[in-house]
């Protein structure tokens, strides 16, 4: 996908054309009041107060249309310059421009607008010299979206759209777009059965059906099995914690926003938790420690809760109720490296296992200007964010540094993918911490019998196991490798009349053998169960005519594939169980 940002010429055309898409709307919805209007990577948008007219994805042809008779009037777009006292005047009739000049600093000299015959715009640029060259544009989607990002102010219409230079590169992109929606993890959710949503339970609390959870189950004993290997304990903890908690941990202070409103219970005041290092760092505490007791490698597949708006929850890959396959690493400085290091081998071994081949390394680090969102502690985030960099170099892992994207409490090392929808995201991450075991007074006991203060790693393989679901949904395009597939096999008698009682002995056959299949002897048409099996992507169908019940051998077709193998049961058994236990990834 093209980044508009990357591109000048097609920034300031994209910004253009979202002026002139709000020139479109202002001749069809004269009361129309305006926001912002910003080019961004995908194209641009424009955020609109249209009172009580509610713009539909229906209605975005006829602003299309009106958008292209702007275009077509060839108007030169002027830059004109004001004072902020002028520029109060001219907008007074528009709260939201006068919102954002009055926020203004008063000793800006001056504030530009831009002018295209009778529409003018409050705006820094740039921008294109006349509306004839912005001509090959497509409205994409409207949504709401809350003035500033508040969901405690009003709810605006946001128009999305793209322009380019050319109708070749736009019907590429348009292209491309389609082939994405193809991918998004919604629509291949909803057709694979693999999780549903209800307003009735609530917004962003998915819920897996049983091909989702069959899915979910497999990653879940996966990921818990490579741990055991590597000497991870496994623990359980609750989904909720006392305010007191995070008072300590500090996260009531930094991370209140997104946590659920405090519940008052019997004189007490608890909160659905939002991460597991709390409860982790209560539970180290518990025992007595000695250097030779660590690394101790806490480990749980843990369900979370944290406030999300409902304008940025988007299927399973951002919701309200997530399970994070979590774990935190309490050791020695002298141990970091190699843990650290250990973590990254596992996250690229289960990439490598998993076919995830396009991943990105960030490198978070603090804002040292931002002195309420990180941990005041300048020592302790030189120390910690340098041995990071030591580790990553050591390494050889390519990184981008970030700044200002760290924990409030240390450094992380982010794993970005991605997906078919949207913008790039966090799948895996490992943070360094020197700041929780000294909030909650951890220790160890060192060599010479004094007590020291343990680091803690937090790491998580699959930040969460809905959004690896997610993404790797978008990946494979819902063509799941057999190991993980919900239905790996189906048996089909030719005519359940003739071949019933074979393919029933077939299925039992299999079902012995654990191979999760299911058996589809209805009475239709057998072209017409072959498509189903394709449609719903099962790795492997097997077709059973009267060759194979008299020579009791089984026909086969995989996923995506014309052609049959024939072979014996027992050769079929051994090869999906080979392929399962492998965990081969499908072609």
């Amino acid at each position: 996908m093209i980044n508009i940002k990357e591109d000048e010429r097609l920034f300031k055309l994209n910004h253009s054309c979202a002026h002139l898409l709000a020139q479109a709307v202002q001749h069809l919805y004269p009361h129309a009041k305006f926001w912002v209007g910003p080019a961004i990577e995908e194209g641009f948008y424009y955020d609109i107060d249209l009172g009580e007219d509610v713009i539909k994805e229906e209605d975005l042809e006829k602003i299309e249309r009106e958008m292209k008779k702007c275009s077509k009037s060839a108007k030169n777009i002027v830059r004109h310059e004001l004072t902020k006292s002028e520029a109060l005047e001219k907008f007074k009739d528009d709260p939201y421009k006068i919102d954002l000049i009055s926020r203004m600093d008063d000793k800006e000299v001056t504030i530009s607008c831009y002018t295209q015959g009778d529409f003018t715009d409050l705006c820094r640029g740039p921008h294109v010299d006349n509306t004839k060259e912005i001509k090959y544009f497509k409205l994409l989607k409207v949504s709401g979206a809350y003035w500033k990002g508040d969901s405690k102010n009003k709810m605006l219409q946001r128009i999305y759209g793209i322009c380019f230079d050319n109708q070749e590169d736009l019907d590429k992109h348009l292209q491309e777009l389609a082939e994405a929606a193809e991918r998004d993890h919604r629509k291949i959710g909803k057709d694979l059965g693999i999780y549903m949503m209800s307003d009735l339970v609530g917004r962003g609390l998915p819920m897996y059906l049983p091909n989702g959870f069959i899915l979910w189950n497999e990653l879940e004993n996966y990921i818990r099995n490579k741990e055991i290997k590597r000497g991870y304990k496994h623990v359980q903890t609750p989904p909720l914690g006392n305010v007191e908690l995070y008072k300590t941990s500090g996260h009531l202070d930094h991370y209140k926003d997104a946590m659920f409103p405090i519940m008052e219970v019997e004189d007490e005041q608890y909160v659905l938790r939002p991460m597991n290092c709390p409860h982790h760092m209560v539970m180290y505490s518990n025992e007595i420690h000695s250097y030779r007791d660590l690394p101790l490698r806490i480990a749980e597949i843990a369900r979370d809760c944290r406030y999300e708006t409902s304008g940025s929850l988007k299927g399973i890959e951002r919701v309200r109720t997530f399970c994070q396959n979590d774990s935190h690493i309490f050791c020695t400085p002298d141990q970091i490296e190699e843990e650290f290091k250990n973590v990254v081998d596992l996250i690229l071994e289960c990439y490598k296992e998993l076919g995830i081949t396009d991943y990105k390394f960030d490198l978070a680090l603090r804002d040292p200007e931002d002195k309420e969102k990180f941990y005041p502690d300048d020592e302790m985030w030189d120390k910690a964010e340098n041995s990071l960099r030591k580790i990553l170099d050591d390494i050889g892992i390519p990184y981008r540094e970030m700044i200002g994207d760290a924990a409030f409490y240390g450094p992380k090392l982010d794993v970005q993918v991605k997906p078919a929808v949207g913008n790039e995201f966090s799948l895996s991450t490992c943070q360094i911490d020197f700041c929780l075991p000294m909030k909650f007074d951890l220790s160890y006991i060192a060599p010479d019998g004094s007590k020291k203060t343990p680091v803690v790693l937090h790491r998580a393989v699959f930040g969460s196991i809905d959004r690896t679901i997610a993404y790797y949904l978008e990946e494979t395009k819902g063509i799941l490798p057999t190991w993980l597939a919900p239905v790996q096999a189906i048996v089909m008698p030719v005519n359940s009349e003739f071949q019933g009682e074979y393919a029933r002995e077939v299925f039992d056959l299999l079902q012995r053998e654990n191979i999760r299949v299911e058996l589809d002897d209805r009475n239709e048409k057998l072209g017409y169960r072959l498509r189903e099996s394709q449609t719903s992507k099962v790795p492997y169908t097997l077709i059973l005519g009267d060759q194979e019940k008299e020579n009791k051998q089984i026909s086969y077709r995989l996923f995506g594939h014309q052609e049959t193998t024939t072979v014996s049961q027992e050769e079929f058994v051994k090869t999906i169980k080979d392929e399962i236990e492998q965990r081969e990834l499908r072609k």
